[in-house]
């Protein structure tokens, strides 16, 4: 098979397909761990020079500092940053139904909306597929209200609950036009719905609250040609009819500490979607050894790569603690072991002495 460009390869996996090879990319590589490998790289540079396969965004929302660490966004929210690369959530906006009336969100047209993904599509399109960070129907909801609060509605308001979700689909169905429109490939939305054990809410309530605009926001997506990776952690499998019949074409991570499988999910979905994952960020990555990510990377591609269908990369993000030594061996297995056809017909055990 002739080389494809990142963009080619992973379109390729997300409309069904087999590629050259396995691509890879991650949510989040902190920058302790990308400094670490290529001092003095931004994220960007980290991707051309390491060869991974997407260049990721998200629209650009305005922030003030307000105090040492802490900013309060365009959404009204005040988020503190920490030692990760995302924030957290100190300060919501909305605890009632009248709070909600009287709310104005951002502007999904503001002139400066899409920024971002103007200069990387100006730069990069066609070599690597461009993926746009949106949301589905969960996350805009828990950082407008704090997740306590908006737990405690689910049952006390939903009809507030209602009203945030139709929100938060109305608005990403817009910004995914304009997304499209300025030249993203893809979108992926980071929503997660579960702990490992289970998810934040029974199944009912899920289908109840979530899911219509699950659909709604998805079929959004789809209309604008928008192929879409939907992230969520923990154990999604008691939502997962649900999740794929509101139209995803790639499902990620397929969090290993949620007891997903990724043979299982191969096996039984395999021809449906696409899987995304699942290197353990938690254990492998940290605090394994050479040998140990690589015989895990190894059984990913056994799991998940016949006939193409997978993205490989962590079971969540290249988060602070992850050893970069570990990271760098995992993207050197993924190049050496995941060209199609895959051949993997041999004892592992020692495999990773070659990444050492």
């Amino acid at each position: 098979m002739a080389e494809m460009t990142s963009a080619e390869r992973v379109m390729t996996v997300l409309s069904g397909g087999q590629p050259d090879r396995i691509p890879h990319f991650e949510w989040i590589i902190d920058q302790k761990v990308r400094q670490a490998i290529l001092p003095g790289c931004t994220t960007e540079e980290f991707t051309v020079r390491m060869g991974l396969d997407a260049m990721l965004t998200a629209p650009d929302f305005t922030k003030e500092q307000v105090g040492p660490n802490r900013f309060r966004n365009e959404w009204g929210i005040v988020v503190e940053k920490g030692e990760e690369q995302h924030s957290a959530v100190v300060e919501a906006v909305i605890k009632t139904m009248d709070d909600f009336k009287n709310y104005t969100p951002p502007d999904p047209n503001a002139p400066y909306r899409f920024d971002s993904l103007k200069k990387m599509v100006a730069r990069y399109k066609g070599e690597y597929a461009i993926g746009v960070h949106l949301n589905d129907v969960l996350s805009i909801p828990r950082n407008l209200m704090g997740f306590q609060e908006l737990m405690m509605a689910f049952c006390m308001e939903p009809e507030l609950i209602r009203s945030l979700v139709e929100m938060s689909v109305d608005l990403n169905i817009e910004l995914a036009r304009e997304a499209a429109r300025y030249g993203a490939d893809f979108v992926f939305t980071g929503d997660d719905y579960s702990s490992g054990q289970a998810p934040f809410m029974s199944p009912d309530t899920f289908r109840d609250l979530m899911y219509p605009g699950l659909k709604r926001v998805f079929k959004g997506f789809r209309d604008q040609g928008l192929p879409i990776i939907k992230h969520t952690d923990g154990n999604v499998m008691p939502l997962l009819d649900m999740i794929l019949d509101a139209g995803i074409d790639c499902l990620d991570p397929i969090d290993p500490l949620g007891n997903m499988d990724m043979a299982a999910m191969k096996r039984d979905y395999g021809d449906q979607i696409a899987l995304k994952g699942n290197v353990n960020c938690a254990t492998t990555l940290v605090d394994g050894s050479i040998a140990d990510v690589v015989n895990e990377t190894l059984d990913v591609i056994r799991a998940g790569a016949e006939g193409g269908g997978l993205i490989l990369s962590s079971s969540n993000s290249i988060h602070s603690s992850v050893n970069p030594a570990n990271y760098l061996a995992m993207i050197h297995a993924i190049k050496a072991y995941g060209k199609y056809p895959i051949k993997l017909d041999f004892d592992a055990c020692g495999a990773g002495e070659a990444f050492s």
